[in-house]
């Protein structure tokens, strides 16, 4: 299954085009700035351009996905902008990173598959020093209608998967919140997030 995760994003990611455009995600560029430049992570990175974003302010920029194809694409945008980001293909168990290693962690449409979704959260939530910064972005169950009105805007059709205010508020339940809302909002990212859907949108301080 996992395979065949990896094979669906990387045939996404093949083309020439970026799937979800090259600027950074709008909720990340309003709030990273915010904060004090240090280590970052980008789970379910993709093609690498909220990494290449961070990169750019000065951040030591970490990520990673499961697919190569995206890698690739995020190497190359780090490339064409003049920056560099530390980027490696993997399942999260995979890989190396430590306890309390970054100052913020950025999850922006990091839709893990549902079972693995809140493991991943905790684990995550780990490595993130105390005192880190979460800013998370994703689309919320009532997502589901804005498909139905039109698939331009993208985003995953099983509701398992989608997120709800009370689960992230489980997963993070001693963060200090910053922000957490649901909210309408108007994408135009690339060729797959375009139009009208249902977010959670989530800034918050780990203990």
């Amino acid at each position: 299954m996992a395979e065949d995760f990896a094979k669906r994003w990387d045939e996404r990611y093949s083309s020439k085009e970026y799937a979800y455009g090259t600027s950074p995600n709008l909720f990340l560029k309003k709030h990273l700035p915010n904060y004090p430049i240090g280590k970052i992570l980008f789970p379910a990175e993709g093609e690498g351009r909220n990494a290449v974003f961070a990169a750019s302010l000065g951040w030591d920029t970490n990520a990673f996905d499961i697919s190569v194809e995206g890698k690739f694409k995020a190497l190359r945008l780090a490339g064409d902008q003049k920056v560099s980001i530390n980027y490696v293909v993997g399942k999260l168990d995979e890989l190396q990173y430590t306890k309390n290693e970054f100052d913020a962690i950025a999850l922006i449409y990091a839709h893990f598959p549902a079972s693995i979704k809140s493991e991943y959260h905790k684990k995550l939530k780990t490595f993130l020093k105390n005192g880190g910064i979460l800013i998370f972005e994703a689309f919320s169950k009532n997502h589901l209608e804005y498909i139905r009105k039109d698939e331009r805007i993208g985003g995953p059709k099983d509701i398992d998967t989608l997120f709800s205010i009370e689960e992230i508020l489980e997963d993070f339940k001693d963060f200090t919140i910053i922000e957490l809302n649901e909210s309408e909002i108007e994408l135009h990212e690339g060729s797959y997030h375009n139009g009208k859907g249902s977010v959670i949108r989530f800034v918050g301080i780990k203990p």
